[in-house]
C-alpha cells in the first residue's frame, strides 16, 4: 500500500489490522506499508479486508495492491534492469496489467527507461529518483518499490 494517504499508519497497527481480519504471521518491512502475512482468502477478499481496515483507520479508502509471493518472486526475476543497481530500479505496482499505451503517454522522461510487466511499471533511474520529472500517469493508482524491498519480501514469503 502506499501510507502517503494515511496519516500516521504505525506498522504496530498495520500487523494487527491484519490479526484483526484473520491473518496470520503479519511482519511489516520498513515504515512504508509493507506488509507480508498468511491467509488462505482470494486476492480480492484479502484486499477489501484491508481496505475496510484502513479507510476505517484513515477515514478516507486508502488502495491495497496485493501479490503473493510467486508473483513476487516472478517481478524480481522478469526484471528487465536486473544489472542495474536494484536501489534505482523500481517495480510499480498495478492492480492490473499496464495500458499497452502506457509509454506514449509518459512525460519528463530523461536517461530513465521503462518497462512493462505483468501487473507491474518497471523503471530504472539511472541518475536517481530524487532527480527525476518522470511522470508515468497509469501509475497513479499504483505504488512503487525498488527492488531491494521487493527482493527482501518475496525472500520473507518464501521462508
Amino acid at each position: 500500500m502506499n501510507v502517503g494517504g494515511t496519516g500516521k499508519l504505525p506498522m504496530s497497527e498495520l500487523r494487527a489490522m491484519c490479526a484483526s481480519v484473520g491473518f496470520s504471521n503479519a511482519r511489516t518491512y520498513i515504515a512504508s506499508g509493507n506488509v507480508v502475512f498468511e491467509s488462505k482468502l482470494s486476492e480480492s477478499s484479502v484486499k477489501a479486508k484491508l481496505e475496510r481496515c484502513l479507510e476505517t483507520y484513515a477515514g478516507k479508502p486508502v488502495g491495497i495492491l496485493v501479490r503473493t509471493g510467486a508473483e513476487l518472486a516472478a517481478v524480481l526475476a522478469n526484471n528487465p534492469f536486473s544489472s542495474a543497481a536494484p536501489n534505482r530500479t523500481v517495480a510499480i505496482f498495478l492492480d492490473a496489467p499496464p495500458p499497452a499505451d502506457v509509454l506514449d503517454n509518459v512525460s519528463g522522461q530523461q536517461t530513465e527507461e521503462i518497462a512493462l510487466g505483468t501487473r507491474e511499471i518497471y523503471v530504472h533511474y539511472k541518475d536517481g529518483i530524487a532527480r527525476s520529472k518522470l511522470k508515468i500517469p497509469a501509475a497513479g493508482t499504483g505504488t512503487a518499490r525498488n527492488m531491494n524491498t521487493v527482493a527482501k519480501l518475496a525472500e520473507w514469503t518464501a521462508a
